[in-house]
């Protein structure tokens, strides 16, 4: 593997080989250049960081080094422990901290991990923010505190603030869904979803059926929620004849769910789901990304609101949703950004704002889904090998369909009349991802099949 130094943070495969993975000192030098980045943005040593992981088997090891380097940088670090990203993120604001660290590589096997930047908004810093940490980091471009000047830990747990932050949110229905006495199965993929999501259906009065939350890091499957990483819990929503099934990703910033008869409801859809309810109510803009579904933009249209499409990258995606107002956004891998609460996706959110729907339609989670447009989208993907020139690559894409509908503002889009195809480089992977979506399946698969001949074998 190759140790992924980007705006979007720093990721690795945890092992010996520097510039291959993600060694011990790696973090000590990303959390020390993030640091003297803030410092030199206040203009002060004595700055306040959050810090909060995952249940990664490498994480205590990680969050020990950073936390640690903090203190020697002179930072007073609030240890928010095993957590959410989205804890940590409504964390920074809530202590009216300078920034956050969160440890956590999101949808990668357990051998991955990475360092995540907040700033004091608790959203992901911004891409010039970004290049100037990297730049510390190459150039060694930090200062290490004095004895009288060393920082200090303060531990803290943020589970119930958060989470009751997110049931005074006047658009969940608290009564609403408690009266309903769902059941739902929850696969909390054996790291902090294990516990946060348990700990707000109990809140919610649900009877909550647990899959794979023991919180140790051993993840029972694949932690991508993709269809066929989800076998056990689709079987175990229909036997346990559970309401709903509830599937995050490590961090929980990414949210799928299982209808009633065991089928996925699909995680483009959850955002549409989420959108279709607040816009009823709380109208406005909404906006995903290029590799988004093209079902968000049918619903806000049906409910006269505009919709505007985003680069793919959080960061990119708030940019879009604070510069025309949107209330609600985020991407098609599950992810929901709710700005009545902060600009990161959050599956808890997610999941309060869905039951609120679902108990107010009274219906099942299955005829929900069939109540929306139905696209059909492929998430392919190829491994990039390092003699690869990935922007000459895209360019001969480009050329190749130079008739059809193209957009290159975050790698290539072509819009077809039955579909569209969108490939880009990963910020998190060594990939190129390559998605399509078309009404059929069948045409879906055309598409792609089509764009594909133009890669190298």
């Amino acid at each position: 593997m190759t140790l992924i130094k980007s705006i979007s943070g720093f990721r690795g495969t945890i092992g010996p080989k520097p510039g291959e993975d993600l060694t011990p000192l790696d973090a000590v030098k990303f959390a020390a250049s993030f640091a003297a980045f803030i410092q030199d943005k206040n203009k002060t040593r004595a700055i306040q960081l959050v810090v909060g992981r995952d249940a990664r088997i490498s994480g205590p090891m990680l969050q020990q080094l950073v936390m640690n380097t903090l203190v020697g940088m002179g930072v007073h670090v609030i240890d928010a422990g095993l957590s959410t990203t989205p804890t940590v993120e409504w964390a920074v604001t809530e202590t009216k901290s300078h920034g956050g660290i969160i440890l956590t590589a999101s949808h990668n096997p357990k051998e991955w991990n990475a360092l995540k930047l907040l700033n004091e908004k608790g959203e992901f810093i911004s891409a010039t923010d970004g290049k100037d940490v990297l730049r510390r980091a190459d150039a060694d471009d930090f200062a290490f505190a004095t004895i009288d000047e060393l920082g200090s830990i303060e531990e803290a747990n943020f589970l119930k603030g958060h989470l009751n932050h997110i049931l005074s949110l006047a658009m969940v229905d608290v009564a609403a869904i408690q009266a309903k006495n769902f059941k739902i199965a929850v696969d909390g993929i054996n790291s902090s979803g294990g516990v946060y999501v348990p700990a707000l259906l109990d809140a919610l009065n649900v009877e909550v059926i647990p899959l794979n939350c023991r919180a140790d890091g051993h993840f029972a499957h694949n932690p991508e929620p993709l269809a066929e990483h989800l076998t056990d819990i689709c079987n175990l929503v229909v036997k346990e004849k559970c309401d709903l099934g509830i599937v995050v990703d490590p961090d929980v910033d990414r949210l799928a769910f299982v209808c009633n008869d065991g089928s996925l409801f699909g995680e483009e859809y959850t955002l549409v789901a989420i959108a279709d309810y607040l816009l009823e109510i709380q109208p406005g803009p909404t906006v995903s990304n290029l590799s988004s579904s093209r079902a968000l933009k049918v619903i806000t249209e049906k409910h006269g609101q505009r919709y505007e499409a985003a680069a793919v990258g959080e960061v990119n995606v708030v940019e879009k949703m604070k510069a025309i107002g949107a209330v609600i956004g985020g991407e098609g891998n599950g992810g929901v950004i709710y700005p009545e609460t902060h600009y990161g996706r959050d599956a808890l959110v997610g999941i309060a704002l869905f039951l609120s729907h679902l108990a107010k339609k009274d219906c099942t989670v299955k005829a929900l889904r069939d109540s929306y447009p139905n696209f059909i989208m492929i998430k392919d993907k190829v491994q990039l090998s390092a003699s690869l020139n990935v922007d000459q690559l895209l360019i001969d894409v480009t050329n190749a369909f130079r008739e059809e509908e193209v957009n290159t503002i975050d790698g290539v889009k072509i819009d077809f009349a039955q579909g569209w195809v969108h490939l880009r480089k990963s910020n998190t992977e060594p990939i190129i991802r390559i998605y399509a979506e078309a009404e059929t399946l069948a045409i879906a698969s055309e598409l792609i099949q089509r764009v594909k001949s133009h890669l190298p074998a």
